[in-house]
């Protein structure tokens, strides 16, 4: 039995592996518009024009003017973490009187290409530590709000040099406001625990590498920032998905005190982290897949060599590691305790989150393809989650599904939407509430194009960048009546602390209240957005389930059920085969008798 178990898996893991080979593919015309924007920052040696430069602690900066706005882009602010700094602790960019250009992005941090991610496209290098920034030459020529912006994608991939991220349209429209957006080491260079390789000691930071990276980028802000007209005192930190999940955990980071003021965290929270057992994978892959055995060994490979490491491991990439050394451990009991800093946080999800895996499963090939993918892979994670819980949690999951409408598939969906995005939120948001920190909350509605995927992740973007032009999630439906509220809310957030407008009062979220603001076609607050679904989910955060596809074990029903399913296809094709070979044959020999007695 158990042998036939192990066929039925291995054949749900080929077909599923066979149709996401068939979904890949690298399409050229992102690669040529990512590639228009490269370029490298250069020396100047000769004149340059003052009014387009900031003097910083680095060097000075000589950037590019359009409408009014200016942009600097590609700043160092930290040495580049390579040859001896591989794997090590960020260290400030040294002190210069120098002139650079800041004309182009810096390189993106090294990730497997992905349609999703155009940043993927852009020249990739170990050398990424950069930042960029955008300030309107018609605003105050100081004290301006600043917002700090960390992307997402899952840790591993993703860069500043996307173009939702191109601060140009935003602060046009906000002059008062400078923007940041910044690069970190990603996947096998900016998240990965090498406390088993020998060696390793040295490297005690190295699951967390990513979020030191962030911490020096906003230590260099604290210190340069007023040179662009912004005002250090007022930082605001906010990310979406991963970046989501970073300025959710800088909050409980020693090394991040007094960096920010306020943070704002879009379909992200702690719970997007792993465990220091679930970080063990890819270090063993990588040893495996590189040969090496000791750190000297590791540091020893090229950038080229890493690249091709990569590639074959981007999906097995580790988010955040509760270390322990960086990190606590049990960051909700963290946040529960009062070590989060004291910062306004403003916080919140959308309706289909968990949706948008629909197309990440399917690019290239017709949308079936990644349903078909979808269909399979939710309810093995689930079966696999389930291995985790008690009978009580099991129960109350369950529970949860039966007041689900729809197909399975739709329920289970719902499921992880609430339990990898909403109410892992709504915990982190109550638990600082409680602390004394003005807390806001949302929940967004908004549907993109596509019907299948709804108000999926990442939605959200083009509304508050202003970059209507960046149709990726949203295709053509985009609403610039709630763009326009939006972006008032999270400037003004970003400002003051609280996002209430002249237009809107948005009420702060309390664990009595739960006040939320629904941003949809319609606006409105609304108590304990889904009640039941949260008291349901809730005692489950404690297993910090995380949406890790890349470790799930395939010997669970699911699998043996679509196992059988494949089994049963082939075995009916081949019997319709046969079947076809020997109606051949009986009209082959019928005609060959025909003839013969036709000769007759």
């Amino acid at each position: 039995m158990k042998s036939i178990k192990s066929i039925f898996a291995v054949l749900f893991v080929v077909g599923l592996t066979m149709l996401t080979a068939c979904s890949a593919g690298k399409p050229e015309d992102a690669r040529a518009q990512m590639l228009a924007l490269y370029g490298e920052n250069k020396q100047i040696a000769g004149a340059y024009d003052a009014d387009d430069a900031a003097r910083c602690s680095n060097g000075v900066f000589v950037g590019r003017e359009t409408d009014g706005v200016l942009a600097f882009k590609g700043i160092p602010y930290a040495v580049p973490p390579v040859g001896e700094l591989r794997w090590k602790e960020p260290i400030p960019a040294p002190d210069s009187d120098a002139v650079y250009q800041a004309y182009y992005f810096g390189k993106s941090p090294i990730q497997t290409e992905w349609p999703s991610e155009p940043g993927s496209y852009y020249p990739q290098s170990e050398d990424c530590l950069t930042l960029n920034i955008w300030t309107n030459r018609s605003g105050p020529a100081d004290k301006k709000a600043v917002m700090v912006f960390f992307h997402g994608g899952s840790y591993g991939w993703g860069a500043a040099s996307d173009p939702m991220y191109d601060g140009q349209n935003l602060i046009r429209k906000y002059p008062d406001v400078v923007l940041v957006t910044v690069e970190f080491r990603l996947g096998l260079l900016g998240f990965i625990d090498f406390s088993s390789v020998p060696g390793g000691e040295d490297y005690a930071a190295s699951g967390n590498l990513g979020l030191l990276d962030q911490v020096c980028a906003l230590r260099w802000i604290q210190k340069n920032i007023a040179s662009f007209g912004g005002d250090p005192d007022c930082v605001t930190i906010f990310g979406e998905s991963s970046g989501a999940g970073s300025v959710s955990l800088l909050p409980l980071m020693r090394e991040a005190d007094g960096l920010f003021r306020r943070v704002i965290a879009e379909s992200g929270s702690v719970t997007l982290t792993y465990s220091r057992e679930e970080c063990r994978n890819l270090t063993k892959m990588l040893l495996e897949k590189s040969g090496c055995t000791t750190m000297d060994e590791l540091t020893a490979l090229t950038e080229d060599e890493l690249i091709e490491l990569n590639e074959e491991l981007n999906d097995y990439n580790n988010f955040p590691e509760r270390d322990g050394v960086i990190l606590p451990e049990d960051l909700y009991a963290a946040y529960q305790n009062g070590s989060a800093a004291k910062c306004e946080m403003l916080i919140g999800t959308n309706a289909d989150e968990v949706r948008y895996w629909i197309w990440e499963m399917g690019y290239y090939l017709h949308e079936a393809f990644g349903m078909t993918i979808y269909k399979h892979l939710i309810p093995v994670m689930y079966e696999n989650n389930c291995m985790r819980m008690s009978a009580s949690e099991k129960a109350a999951a369950q529970t949860f599904l039966s007041m689900q409408d729809g197909q399975k598939i739709w329920r289970l969906t719902a499921f992880y939407t609430e339990l990898l995005f909403r109410v892992p939120a709504m915990r982190q948001a109550q638990l600082h509430a409680a602390n004394g920190n003005a807390v806001y909350t949302y929940y967004w509605t908004m549907p993109g194009e596509n019907e299948t995927v709804g108000a999926c992740h990442a939605v959200e973007l083009p509304y508050v960048f202003n970059n209507p032009q960046v149709t990726i999630y949203n295709g053509s439906l985009y609403n610039r009546t709630l763009a326009d509220k939006v972006q008032d809310m999270w400037v003004q957030f970003a400002r003051t602390g609280d996002p209430s407008t002249s237009e809107i009062t948005w009420e702060p979220y309390t664990a009595q209240a739960r006040s939320t603001l629904i941003l949809g076609e319609e606006i409105r607050t609304e108590t304990d957005v889904l009640r039941k679904q949260r008291e349901l989910v809730e005692p489950l955060l404690g297993h910090y389930f995380n949406g890790c596809y890349s470790q799930l074990d395939f010997m669970v029903p699911q699998v043996y059920k679509i196992g059988a399913q494949l089994f049963g296809t082939l075995v009916l094709t081949a019997a319709a085969v046969v079947g076809i070979v020997f109606a051949c044959r009986r009209l082959r020999r019928r005609r060959d008798r025909c003839r013969a007695a036709n000769d007759k």
